[in-house]
């Protein structure tokens, strides 16, 4: 039986009252190396609970194949947070939001045409208890009815947003308990009364989210499950960002005089994140924003700093310390437990001295796929980095527009190889493609489509990527493709070239750094476009300087090695100087204020 209950409108633990301070640190998107330091500082801050998300997609990438390994290693994670005697909560999905690509489901699932996410669909049902199945498999032994840390489970997220379906509610909360899962659940929605009630089960705990107002949270809350405990299971103190934002900030005072108020009502939090780490590689999500399908397109930077109390580095920042005197305030010192600031290292320039040119090169990555019609990438069987198209024209015909309708989500469009125009789903890049072709004339159409960051949260989910309405030259669809699936997770081993030049992107370029001391450093590209860094084969995130607000790539000691390291740059546009710089100083950006 597990240790938390709830009694008289309060949470009790191991038979006394009992205040859940939590907060979210989501192990995959931070290093292994560096999960005991970032929970020391939790524990040191005055908290007694771990909150994170299991990302799905990441487990399960091929259906049916899983992987809890490296920075992926559940059990190390929650082993981690035992030994310092944090309490855990634990979000298994199936939808996590996240800010993380397709809210953490795996992209094969948008295989099954037909099938309806996050519903009673036997077909979703079906995969979805296979996971979890999996995730219980990694867990029970951290289960509190077991001795463990887990202390909670979710059994949903946010899904008065997105949906009702009951009967599907109530498969996943039958699902823990026929397989003998005896914990404290709970669901957590914004505090909109719809959203409560599309959310949740009666049983069942309704949690709410929110940033301010807490005692507008906590009336909202107590209307619909009077005398039962107030927790905001995810508390934002900050907020993250998108590409041509701001970059958000928020003062510490404001989070700590409402978290105060919190407190006064009797309520348990979970700050959301207190760590939040970074969207490495290709994992950040995307929002949107409108009534149609196709509303405003939001896609999440690499950063997911989110002015979190302990920053994207791990720095203990003025919202950690005044976190640390409210808790002492409420709850008495917090234990002794030594930690210290990171420390970074200015490793200066690095000079890219080999390239790659990927359209010239692609056939040495992958194989064309011989198709009428483009394909999508869910139908290559693939979940991130780009598709390259290519169509062969013949003249004659006079000049004539292209236009990529339902375009997800960026295209860089080439003619014989030269670039023509680049256009965005965010509707920022937009260039206007003509044509035209004399008697006897051909010309290759080559087309590289990004995915930006599937849709992580509300109602429209089903997030294809590529050419989704196909291509039309005036009012012709074009037929007869050949397409090359590029996944560019990692860098190309071999075939590089020592003739740098701007106009042979989109290209990898390679560069190397001598380390005698590994140590925390911050990449800047400035005179880069877009495009996305890898460090020794790891890919650690998109960049977009036209784009901003983030100016640099947080890159952790860990991925570095004492000797020399490989650099590689994927530059999708061009570059002024083929330097990088490795600085000491992080930059997201302008501020919102």
């Amino acid at each position: 039986m597990g240790i938390l209950k709830e009694k008289d409108g309060q949470f009790w633990l191991k038979g006394e009252p009992f205040r859940i301070l939590s907060g979210a640190i989501h192990y995959f998107r931070v290093p292994p190396e560096y999960w005991e330091d970032r929970l020391k500082k939790l524990r040191a801050c005055g908290f007694n609970t771990v909150e994170t998300y299991v990302c799905w997609n990441l487990h399960e990438r091929q259906e049916g194949r899983f992987d809890f390994s490296g920075r992926l290693d559940l059990k190390r994670f929650l082993q981690t947070a035992k030994e310092l005697g944090l309490y855990v909560i634990l979000r298994p999905g199936p939808f996590i939001c996240a800010e993380w690509e397709f809210g953490g489901l795996p992209a094969w699932l948008l295989r099954y045409r037909g099938m309806h996410l996050r519903s009673s669909d036997p077909v979703f049902l079906t995969k979805t208890k296979r996971y979890l199945r999996r995730v219980l498999r990694e867990i029970d032994s951290f289960l509190s009815a077991k001795g463990g840390p887990v202390i909670a489970l979710q059994v949903e997220n946010e899904y008065g947003s997105y949906g009702g379906d009951k009967d599907y509610l109530n498969a996943l909360y039958r699902f823990y308990l026929d397989n003998g899962i005896d914990e404290f659940f709970f669901t957590s929605d914004g505090t909109d009364p719809l959203m409560l009630q599309s959310g949740t089960l009666p049983p069942i705990l309704a949690a709410v989210n929110f940033g301010s107002r807490s005692d507008l949270a906590y009336r909202a809350q107590q209307a619909f499950q009077p005398n039962r405990p107030f927790f905001c299971a995810e508390y934002w103190g900050g907020w993250f960002d998108h590409w041509y934002e701001k970059h958000h900030t928020r003062s510490a005072a404001s989070v700590i005089e409402d978290l105060d108020r919190l407190l006064s009502f009797g309520g348990s939090f979970n700050i959301f994140p207190f760590h939040g780490g970074t969207n490495f590689g290709y994992t950040n999500g995307a929002n949107l924003d409108g009534p149609t399908h196709d509303g405003a397109y939001m896609p999440t930077v690499t950063s997911y700093d989110y002015g979190a109390p302990l920053s994207e580095s791990g720095e203990m920042t003025d919202k950690y310390y005044g976190l640390q005197a409210l808790l002492a305030k409420h709850f008495g010192p917090p234990p002794e437990i030594e930690v210290t600031q990171p420390t970074y290292r200015n490793y200066g320039g690095v000079w890219l001295t080999e390239q790659f040119p990927l359209l010239t090169r692609a056939d040495r990555l992958a194989s064309p796929v011989i198709s009428a019609d483009p394909p999508t990438m869910e139908e290559l069987g693939q979940d991130f980095g780009f598709l390259l198209y290519r169509h062969r024209l013949t003249g004659p015909f006079g000049e004539k527009q292209l236009r990529l309708p339902r375009l997800h989500d960026r295209a860089q469009i080439f003619i014989n190889g030269k670039p023509v125009g680049v256009q965005e789903r965010t509707g920022r890049r937009n260039d206007t493609v003509t044509l035209s072709l004399g008697e006897g004339e051909t010309a290759e159409l080559a087309i590289l489509v990004e995915n930006m960051g599937r849709v992580n949260y509300g109602p429209k989910l089903w997030d294809e990527k590529g050419l989704l309405g196909g291509v039309l030259l005036g009012v012709t669809r074009l037929a007869g493709f050949e397409t090359y699936s590029l996944p560019l997770e990692t860098p190309p081993q071999d075939g590089y070239e020592t003739q740098v030049e701007p106009e042979n992107c989109p290209a990898f370029l390679l560069g190397r750094l001598t380390v005698e001391e590994p140590a925390d450093t911050f990449v800047r590209l400035d005179g880069f476009h877009r495009g996305m860094v890898y460090v020794n084969g790891f890919a650690l995130g998109r960049y977009d300087n036209p784009a901003g607000p983030q100016r640099t790539l947080y890159l952790p000691a860990p991925l570095l090695h004492t000797g020399v390291n490989e650099i590689t740059v994927l530059e999708l546009e061009g570059f002024d100087t083929p330097c990088i710089t490795l600085t000491d100083t992080p930059d997201l950006g302008a501020a919102d204020e």
